[in-house]
Formats: C-alpha cells, sequence, structure tokens
C-alpha cells in the first residue's frame, strides 16, 4: 500500500472513532455548568443554585434500580465525613410514583437531601442515560466528573475525586 493511502485510511479511522465517542455521550461533561435543580424535597424544596459554593454529589436514582440500594449506605458514609467541610449529596429520585421512592427509603434510610422528580426534567437536563448517574459539582457550580453505575470497587474512586474536589478552593 502506498504511503498516500496508508495516511487517508488511518485519518479515516480516527474520524469514525471520534465521531463514534461522540455519539455514545451519556452525560454532560466535565467543565460544563451544572444545570438548575429546583425540586420539592423530603421536607423542603431543594436548588442547587442555594448549594453553589460547596461540592455537590448529585445522584439520579429509582426505586427499582439495583446498584441504588448499594449506594446510598455509602452516600450516607461519604455525607456524613464531609459534610463539615462544605460537601452535599442531592440524590433526585425519578420515579413516577412517589409511594415507590418512599418504599425504597423506608429500607434503604438516606441521611443526605432527597429530592423528587416525577417528570424527569432534571434527568434530562444532566443528559442521564443510565442508573444510577452521579455528577460531582465543584464550588464554582462546574461538574467535576460524571460517573454511571455503582459498583463497590468505584468506591476508592469516587471518595478520592470528592476529597479533591474539596480540597479546590
Amino acid at each position: 500500500m502506498n504511503l498516500r493511502l496508508v495516511c487517508l485510511r488511518q485519518r479515516v479511522i480516527a474520524l469514525c472513532l471520534t465521531t463514534l465517542s461522540a455519539s455514545v455521550a451519556w452525560a454532560i461533561e466535565a467543565g460544563a455548568p451544572a444545570p438548575e435543580v429546583n425540586l420539592p424535597g423530603v421536607k423542603d424544596a431543594i436548588s442547587l443554585a442555594g448549594l453553589k459554593g460547596k461540592v455537590v454529589y448529585v445522584d439520579f436514582w429509582a426505586s427499582w434500580c439495583g446498584p441504588c440500594k448499594q449506594s446510598f449506605p455509602f452516600m450516607n458514609e461519604l455525607q456524613s465525613k464531609y459534610r463539615a467541610q462544605g460537601f452535599e449529596i442531592v440524590a433526585i429520585n425519578l420515579d413516577v410514583k412517589r409511594d415507590d421512592a418512599d418504599k425504597f427509603l423506608a429500607e434503604v434510610p438516606a441521611q443526605f437531601n432527597v429530592a423528587f422528580d416525577a417528570k424527569g426534567d432534571s434527568a434530562r437536563r444532566f443528559e442521564v442515560k443510565g442508573m444510577p448517574s452521579s455528577y460531582l459539582i465543584g464550588r464554582d457550580g462546574k461538574v467535576v466528573v460524571a460517573h454511571k453505575g455503582f459498583k463497590e470497587e468505584d468506591r476508592k474512586d469516587l471518595e478520592a475525586r470528592i476529597t479533591q474536589a474539596l480540597a479546590s478552593k
């Protein structure tokens, strides 16, 4: 094969890979401003704008989500450990029926902010494509990292990212 064809072939492959990776994006990207969220909570309304200046972990969940049951105890630990440093968790439930969410919360209590979005508007703004999906938002209101799913082996990396964000002023 001559050198010209090899170069052309490599450019086509690179273009295809770039297009493919762009088309499979599943969430807003790091560095983007976090979309505003203003939703009813368990007690009071929850607004991301009201948490500006804090590091916020936004977690989208549903009662039918198995990994969500695993992530709640971890989020309880994180909230307890880092709250004094300016860390807040906002777990946004996407169940259509509030009763489903309430049953879940009776089994797996949350010691952090829980909001309810039966219409899924906030999930659309965050471009959620899987459950659970979480977004770490820095003190400046920008997304630090997006994470899809939850496995026990994710814990260490997620906590490291949180401590890094808390260290940034």
